[in-house]
């Protein structure tokens, strides 16, 4: 099998020409964790969100159904959690394209390699006014140093994003992210600490989302059987229920183990390994929870993960035709569980991983 730890910025740049110009959307997502004056861990994240660049002029979308916008978030998860949304017409942002892209603003910066900004979002805001922001104040000014890639190969390839088959694409150029800077929230002090980031960071596009919706990722992992902590590992576990064109697929999963320089992939577009999918997401009064498990025809995982709910979000989006689908897309950073995987043909036990600092995700279209 071919090595999935391959970067390559072509897929992070910007992909929304042709008929995603006017029906689709392009995020880059980060997520890490940050320390406030106390040394207090605080899983912080932030997204630039571009959709339907055709339309220059700010609009939501919720009423005519044509939104146009560059979006930033900026929140963190917790008990005190936030979700500040804020929006921009596209005319007031540039966007360089090809692999060395970036999105530029008066006040706010994204490129491969740091983000800078600062926002308010007031009571006059049209995400508050609009129900997609919370209230609060931000700025920050973050380096971001990529480790670890996880191309996923066949899905994302250049004929299959020139021909735009896909609903929903992913891309993890920074399945293990180093982030450092710091960061001011309502007038608290946040400072991220490099080797202390267990840092993520992944982009998505297309002209639609995908439901179910589930993401699974974290590189603070301590092997039960090698007993110490792995400073060279991640995994990553994302999808849904992929739809190409009109044509929707059974529940899949991707998913990428990079385990000290070992790399085990469950990946369905690879047909040849025979990859399979069993999972199953469940919630009760305090927490969700997550069970997954995936076999190609060398290895097999099973894995468990839960998140207290007080820690999560609801996080907020809008997709290219203006609705609001998700109304439940739980979102944490500071999950935990743990996961093992087997040789299959005797069952043995290869690595034995508990999880820690847990980004996980999941919702389904609201009825």
């Amino acid at each position: 099998m071919k090595m999935f730890n391959k970067h390559n910025l072509s897929k992070n740049s910007f992909m929304l020409n042709g008929s995603f110009k006017r029906k689709g959307y392009d995020w880059w997502w980060h997520s890490f964790t940050a320390y406030d004056e106390f040394g207090n861990e605080v899983p912080f994240f932030f997204e630039f969100f571009i959709t339907n660049p055709k339309y220059k002029e700010l609009d939501l979308g919720l009423k005519t159904h044509k939104p146009s916008f560059l979006m930033v978030k900026f929140g963190h998860w917790g008990k005190d959690h936030i979700e500040l949304n804020y929006f921009l017409p596209l005319k007031d942002v540039y966007i360089k394209k090809g692999k060395d892209f970036y999105v530029k603003t008066d006040n706010l910066f994204l490129s491969e390699k740091e983000s800078k900004g600062s926002f308010m979002v007031d009571e006059n805001n049209i995400g508050y006014i609009n129900g997609m922001s919370d209230l609060g104040r931000v700025s920050w000014n973050i380096e971001i140093d990529k480790k670890i890639s996880w191309n996923v190969g066949y899905g994302t390839s250049s004929l299959f994003r020139l021909i735009k088959a896909f609903q929903m694409y992913w891309h993890a150029e920074g399945m293990k992210t180093l982030f450092s800077g710091e960061i001011i929230l309502n007038n608290k002090k946040y400072t991220i600490i490099k080797d202390k980031s267990y840092g993520y960071a992944d982009k998505n596009w297309g002209r639609g989302f995908t439901s179910p919706w589930v993401w699974l990722s974290s590189n603070n992992l301590y092997s039960i059987n090698r007993n110490k902590k792995l400073e060279n590992s991640v995994f990553d576990i994302g999808g849904g229920r992929p739809k190409i064109y009109c044509l929707a697929l059974n529940r899949k999963l991707l998913s990428g183990f990079y385990i000290e320089g070992k790399e085990y992939e469950f990946n369905f577009s690879k047909f040849w390994t025979k990859s399979r999918t069993e999972f199953d997401f469940k919630e009760d009064d305090k927490k969700v929870y997550w069970y997954v498990c995936q076999k190609n025809r060398k290895y097999y995982y099973v894995a468990n993960f839960s998140c207290e709910k007080d820690n999560m979000i609801k996080v907020r989006y809008i997709d290219p035709k203006g609705n609001i689908k998700f109304h439940n897309l739980w979102n944490g950073g500071n999950g935990k569980g743990n996961f093992k995987i087997y040789k299959k043909k005797n069952n043995e036990l290869i690595e034995d991983i508990d999880v820690s600092n847990l980004g996980c995700e999941y919702g389904e279209f609201s009825k």
